[in-house]
């Protein structure tokens, strides 16, 4: 449930307080919203599944989004960064289905 209200309580800041993003992050930003929500989706599934764990929660929270914005960064620098962006939402889209497709079976045993 953690992770459920940390999104909602984040959407809510966000629409409330209406941040902007400077323009040396906005490449990075989709990137990150995408490797976020991998770790929003694993987390409640973890919960779920009876294995959630905070401190674990956290760390691949933070990692996911570093990571992904380094390798975007990383294909920046290298003239390939579309392309390597395309395969970070690709990769971390799959898990984010794959994390869907568990909570759903819960839910709905199907």
């Amino acid at each position: 449930m953690i992770p459920a209200i940390g999104l909602l309580a984040g959407i809510a800041i966000g629409i409330f307080f209406k941040p902007t993003v400077p323009i040396l992050f906005q490449p990075y930003l989709p990137i990150a919203i995408v490797a976020a929500l991998d770790a929003v989706f694993g987390g409640l599934r973890a919960v779920l599944d009876g294995v959630f764990h905070d401190k674990v929660f956290v760390i691949s929270f933070v990692s996911n989004v570093v990571i992904a914005a380094l390798i975007v960064f990383i294909g920046d620098q290298l003239g390939v960064g579309s392309q390597l962006s395309t395969a970070v939402v690709v990769v971390l889209g799959i898990r984010i289905f794959s994390n869907v497709a568990a909570l759903r079976r819960h839910f709905f045993h199907a």
